[in-house]
């Protein structure tokens, strides 16, 4: 039976844990966050994902009461127990500043424990070097020589939140080591879960690039359907209507614009990069200029609220359906919906916010559809979720204040006319 430990129990390291655990292999997750680990080991997970109609909260009650997974604070106990160590800890970014520290110091611990044959299989999003010019080192302080003594490989995360567990099995993933015992050993270890093909290379560089590129290359999609959207509705037609007829070519794949990017991934990624291009003396000006467009749509949609206000903003009252960084996510990290928040706010704007997925508490979150609505000069559609009845507008009409109350829909779910029919004014990207 593979003896797995998983640094980091978070959106990537529970269900990538889950997943081994699930395929019978001995599974000791390691996270920092006391409240985390006692509640995973008593079956309590706020995340949103499923696998096979069983939702992550059914697997990892399965998953504890086989033996197979347990999660705990103790890293010397899981270097004690496992041969195959893998590391999911991010490097945070905060204001376009990348914190390798978090990875360096799960670095350090895995060190101190390490044994003759182990592999180290790292799962971060890094700047390119990072594994073979800081990881490598720190794990050979351990007084054992990596591709010797024990193995050393890099694979990237590509999974979106939500559909974690499927795309671990059917994603393909890339995967690169040290030398060929490792790279053979890491595909090895992967191949336990992912099914689709699993692209080797030689390089740790090569692997850790194609993911900070994969994410950015979506940035700057989004950043040209954003400037189109704004072409379109000027020329008076409805972008997600052009988009859809473009990307039947062959060849065009437009994403969807919105009301920004958010999570971890994609506004991130032009951080990773950014030092090494810097380092090197490469300017990297259209990535640059996506991500500053991206990181400005927030704004926008918030004076798409401002101007159909009624009454000055610091009279003003605005209702915020969805607070999470995506449609269907818990995760409110980088949410371009805080941002627009911040927008209305700092307008003197009052704003009531629902959204029942994510658990984090805010001084403008609400806890039901009718209280974001009661009171309000309008509603602004940010992010969608179920069991939220986003076309309940007799409610809206019941519930909203001002003779033609706005619906800003960033989602693309309304129709105009049922809309305007309520005598609500529809302000859409």
């Amino acid at each position: 039976m593979e003896k797995v430990a998983v640094f980091g129990l978070g959106f990537v390291g529970l269900p990538l844990a889950l997943s081994f655990a699930m395929r019978d292999c001995q599974v000791i997750g390691i996270d920092v966050d006391p409240s985390l680990v006692e509640d995973l080991n008593n079956g309590i997970t706020h995340h949103l994902e499923s696998y096979q109609s069983r939702s992550i909260q059914e697997i990892l009650g399965e998953q504890l009461a086989s033996g197979h997974f347990k999660a705990t604070l103790d890293c010397t106990e899981a270097m004690e127990k496992c041969t195959s160590i893998i590391v999911t800890v991010g490097a945070p970014v905060d204001e376009g500043q990348y914190d390798l520290s978090p990875v360096t110091t799960v670095c350090r611990s895995i060190a101190q424990g390490l044994k003759p044959g182990d592999l180290v299989l790292i799962r971060s999003t890094l700047i390119p070097g990072t594994t073979r010019r800081v990881i490598l080192p720190i794990l050979e302080e351990s007084g054992m020589k990596a591709g010797e003594d024990f193995f050393l490989g890099y694979s990237s995360e590509r999974i979106a939140e939500g559909r974690a567990f499927h795309e671990f099995e059917n994603m393909p993933a890339a995967v690169s080591g040290l030398n060929e015992p490792s790279l053979e050993k890491a595909h090895a270890l992967i191949s336990i879960v992912t099914k689709a093909e699993i692209v080797k290379s030689n390089q740790f560089e090569v692997v850790e690039a194609a993911k900070v590129m994969e994410n950015i290359s979506r940035d700057v999609n989004i950043a040209m359907s954003q400037e189109f959207a704004r072409f379109a509705r000027a020329l008076g037609i409805d972008i997600f209507e052009v988009i859809r007829v473009a990307n039947t070519h062959l060849r065009v794949n437009l994403l969807t614009p919105g009301p920004g990017v958010g999570g971890y991934c994609l506004p991130n990624a032009l951080y990773y990069l950014l030092p090494k291009a810097e380092e090197m003396g490469i300017d990297l000006p259209l990535l640059t200029l996506a991500r500053q467009t991206n990181d400005g749509i927030p704004r926008l949609v918030a004076e798409m609220a401002l101007n159909n206000l009624p009454v000055p903003a610091d009279q003003a009252c605005v209702g915020v359906l969805g607070l999470a960084m995506k449609d269907y996510s818990n995760d409110d990290r980088i949410s371009p919906a805080h941002d627009v928040i911040h927008h209305l706010l700092k307008a003197g704007c009052q704003v009531k916010a629902f959204d029942p997925a994510v658990p984090s508490r805010y001084p403008y979150k609400v806890d039901s559809l009718e209280e974001a609505a009661k009171g309000s000069h309008g509603i602004l559609v940010l992010a969608l979720q179920k069991d939220v009845d986003y076309h309940n507008l007799p409610l809206f009409k019941k519930s909203l204040l001002g003779p033609q109350p706005f619906i800003v829909d960033t989602k693309n779910i309304y129709q105009r006319s049922e809309v305007e029919s309520y005598g609500f004014r529809l302000e859409t990207i």
